[in-house]
């Protein structure tokens, strides 16, 4: 059931991150972007970088030389971080962004399987395979790095891209304390989702062992 559950997440993240690719670089080349700022519009969101991370975990695990390939991603703690990270992905959107547009055709394809079907199959292989109880409490601090450094960048890229990859990040629109109560929100979260997933890792760790 483990590999059954890594391979169909592998299948949905590539067809997700692709299908998003293919739809988001002409239109952002349509927008007046030229290649290189397509790129970098389409590497600037928080969801796309985690579901790559969700399918390097998969090919790492599934693939003859996963480890020699993606030695970063096959490690047991780093897969803890992913699925704290991408039901994070899952959680902001559901609550907060989709209520802001409603996609249609292949954009609405491509928005469920990397904000809710890839999210949904990775936790449930982590849970069901992927957790071993070798995630410690000193590792929170670590998986923080990747939500607070994105914060960093996507505040930081804004003056100079004119544009925020999320709207709760927009400081014309929100202010500056508005801002920093949403990125304190989102950190926030991250952190309850850390603690809850180590919880959750030495109990399903528990549970096996019998």
């Amino acid at each position: 059931m483990g590999r059954a559950l890594q391979i169909a997440g592998l299948a949905v993240g590539l067809v997700g991150l692709i299908l998003q690719f293919c739809l988001t670089i002409p239109a952002a080349l349509a927008a007046g972007r030229g290649v290189a700022g397509s790129l970098v519009f389409y590497f600037s969101f928080f969801t796309i970088l985690t579901n790559i991370a969700a399918v390097f975990v998969h090919a790492s695990l599934l693939s003859p030389g996963g480890y020699a390939w993606f030695p970063a991603f096959a490690g047991r703690r780093m897969r803890a971080c992913v699925a704290v990270s991408i039901t994070l992905v899952s959680i902001v959107y559901a609550t907060v962004l989709a209520q802001l547009w409603q996609p249609q055709g292949l954009f609405l394809v491509a928005d469920v399987l990397l904000h809710y079907v890839a999210p949904i199959l990775f936790v449930l292989w982590w849970l069901g395979a992927g957790a071993d109880g070798s995630t410690r409490w000193s590792d929170i601090p670590i998986w923080m790095i990747y939500p607070v450094a994105y914060l960093v960048y996507a505040l930081a890229r804004a003056p100079l891209a004119g544009e925020v990859p999320y709207p709760f990040l927009d400081v014309a629109k929100n202010g500056v304390g508005g801002v920093a109560l949403s990125a304190a929100g989102v950190a926030g979260l991250f952190l309850v989702l850390s603690v809850v997933a180590v919880l959750a890792d030495h109990a399903v760790s528990r549970f096996r062992k019998p």
